[in-house]
C-alpha cells in the first residue's frame, strides 16, 4: 500500500487515497501505522474517500487508532493531498466528521481552511470551553515555561465532567503581540506541535466578551498559523478560517 506523509505546522499525518474504497483498517492496524517507534509515526491518519457532489471525504483517525472529532491542520493536509492527486485546483469542497468545508490555497501555497460556526462560548474564570469541531479547553497562562503541558494537560483531558469522550486541553499566552498556544491533544495523549481546532479555539476565545471582525496570529511550537473569523455575539463565532500550511514530507509504502 502507498502512503503519503505530510504535516500542517509540525503535526502530521499518514495519508492514503482511498477513493476505491478498498482500504480498510483496524484500530490495531491504524495505531501501529501512527506509532513512531514500530510504524511510520503520526499524529494521526486519513483516508480520502470519494463523496457524491463533494470534492472527497476526509475520514480523520487519530494515533490511538480510533475514528475522531474534526482536525484542522488534518484539513488542510489532506486539501494539499487532493490537488496533488491532480483531483483539484486551487480549491476543494469536501465532507469531513462534522460536515461541509471548504477550502483554498494561494499562490505561496498557504491553505485557507473554512471551519464550522462555533455556536456556544463558555467563558468562565480562568478558563473557556468551546467546539470547533473538536472541544477544546482553554487556559490562561502567563508564563509558557512554567507549564507542564503533558501532565497538566493530561489531567483536565480526564477531568470526570468531560468523560467518555475527553477533551482538548491547550494553554495560550499573549507574548510579542502575537497568541503562544501549546495543546494536549486526546486521541494521541501527548502534546502536539500545533492543533488546528485548538488555535482557532484559541483565537476565539482571546476576544472574550467582544463582537467584531478579527485577524489573530498564532505561534505554535511548529509554527506560525492565522485565524480570521467574526463574531456578530459574545458567544459566537461565524465565517472562521484557519490559515496555515501543508507540507509534503515523503511518499512510501508498506506492507
Amino acid at each position: 500500500m502507498t502512503f503519503y506523509k505530510y504535516h500542517g505546522t509540525g503535526n502530521d499525518f499518514i495519508l492514503f487515497d482511498n477513493r476505491d474504497e478498498a482500504l480498510r483498517f483496524s484500530t490495531e492496524q491504524v495505531a501501529f501505522m501512527c506509532n513512531r517507534h514500530m510504524g511510520i509515526g503520526a499524529d494521526g491518519l486519513m483516508l480520502l474517500e470519494h463523496a457524491d457532489g463533494y470534492d472527497f471525504r476526509m475520514v480523520y483517525y487519530n494515533s490511538d487508532g480510533k475514528e475522531s472529532t474534526m482536525c484542522g491542520n488534518g484539513g488542510r493536509c489532506i486539501t494539499a493531498f487532493a490537488k496533488s492527486l491532480g483531483m483539484i485546483g486551487n480549491t476543494a469542497r469536501f465532507l469531513a466528521i462534522d460536515g461541509e468545508h471548504t477550502a483554498t490555497i494561494d499562490a505561496t501555497g498557504l491553505i485557507s481552511l473554512h471551519m464550522q460556526d462555533v455556536k456556544e462560548v463558555n467563558i468562565q474564570k480562568g478558563f473557556t470551553i468551546l467546539n470547533t469541531g473538536s472541544p477544546h479547553y482553554i487556559v490562561w497562562v502567563k508564563d509558557m515555561k512554567d507549564i507542564d503541558v503533558y501532565h497538566e494537560g493530561k489531567a483536565i483531558r480526564n477531568l470526570p465532567q468531560f468523560q467518555p469522550d475527553g477533551i482538548n486541553a491547550n494553554f495560550v499566552a499573549l507574548r510579542d503581540g502575537k497568541l503562544s498556544v501549546r495543546t494536549y491533544e486526546r486521541g494521541v495523549e501527548d502534546e502536539t506541535l500545533s492543533c488546528g481546532t485548538g488555535v482557532t479555539a484559541a483565537a476565539i476565545a482571546a476576544t472574550c466578551n467582544a463582537t467584531g471582525s478579527y485577524i489573530t496570529d498564532i505561534e505554535t511550537p511548529g509554527g506560525h498559523l492565522k485565524v480570521s473569523f467574526t463574531k456578530n455575539t459574545p458567544t459566537s463565532a461565524t465565517d472562521v478560517i484557519l490559515i496555515g500550511p501543508a507540507t509534503f514530507v515523503f511518499k512510501g509504502e508498506i506492507a
